[in-house]
């Protein structure tokens, strides 16, 4: 029982922080450097979900040109950067890392 008070707990007090920051914050008294920062987040968060599985996907780091995901990862991000296009990055990535796998066997 102990342990779902503090689970419960836990979930409260992340909700809480959280939500303060979204009810009792105004938006527009925040700095102007601090504004443009926020824009920033979602790729952030983006980044630090996707790059682990790029780059360790055993579980352990791998930056040899032997890691297909790696390799994928990076022909995504050049068509993203030339085609500004997600799906275009994603079908690239995807056409990449299956070809990568093919060859290696």
């Amino acid at each position: 029982m102990n342990e779902w008070v503090v689970i419960v707990g836990a979930g409260v007090v992340t909700f809480l922080t959280r939500a303060s920051f979204i009810v009792f914050a105004d938006p527009h008294k925040f700095p102007h450097a601090f504004r443009v920062a926020l824009a920033f987040v979602p790729a952030a968060v983006l980044a630090a979900i996707v790059v682990p599985g790029l780059a360790m996907p055993q579980g352990a780091l791998d930056l040899t040109p032997a890691n297909p995901r790696l390799l994928a990862g990076l022909a995504a991000a050049v068509v993203a950067m030339k085609v500004r296009n997600p799906l275009g990055s994603i079908a690239a990535g995807m056409v990449a890392l299956w070809g990568l796998q093919a060859l290696a066997g």
